[in-house]
């Protein structure tokens, strides 16, 4: 009975493995800085997260600013059929959760002023789950860029930013354990 007991957890915690690292395939994880001197340090997957630490430089000049972020791209190529993002993460920083739309980004307006929304920092795991009506566009978002609306079609990636300020940058760790869509 002992042994039976044993297999049936060692299947059910090889199936909860399974799914998680579905989610968590490093191949779909990748991280992006400024070029004015903001770093990264990608462990990879470690202890079944994704884990980075960010060192942000703070803001050089008005044009100029600057940027760390994780970024994760959708397996499916977009969100159209998912109703929500649930994140499973710990961050010392409040974490920025970015959708790239195409529309504001490098094919679109140029802006970057993608919808966001905001998690509180997590000390330890926590999980959250936002629907898309919490997403906002940043208060930043500069008057040339029309608001063409969220469209879950045109989102290729997550966007996972420590919420740290353009005037004095600063450090963040931030690790992911599962994000699902």
């Amino acid at each position: 009975m002992a042994l039976k007991t044993l297999f049936l957890a060692g299947l059910t915690l090889c199936s909860a493995a399974s799914y998680g690292h579905a989610a968590l395939n490093i191949n779909d994880w990748s991280y992006a800085t400024d070029p004015h001197g903001s770093k990264a340090h990608f462990h990879g997957l470690q202890n079944e997260a994704i884990a980075i630490d960010f060192e942000r430089v703070p803001r050089v000049d008005k044009q100029n600013n600057s940027w760390v972020e994780l970024i994760y791209t959708l397996p499916k190529g977009d969100l159209s059929t998912s109703k929500s993002i649930e994140i499973h993460y710990q961050s010392d920083q409040p974490l920025i959760v970015k959708l790239s739309q195409s529309d504001y980004g490098k094919d679109g307006d140029k802006s970057y002023a993608h919808y966001q929304a905001l998690l509180p920092k997590a000390l330890e795991w926590q999980s959250h789950t936002l629907t898309f009506e919490q997403f906002k566009r940043p208060t930043w978002t500069p008057d040339t860029s029309q608001d063409k609306g969220l469209n879950l079609a045109n989102i290729s990636a997550v966007y996972l930013v420590p919420s740290l300020t353009d005037e004095q940058g600063g450090k963040a760790k931030l690790a992911v354990k599962s994000i699902s869509l």
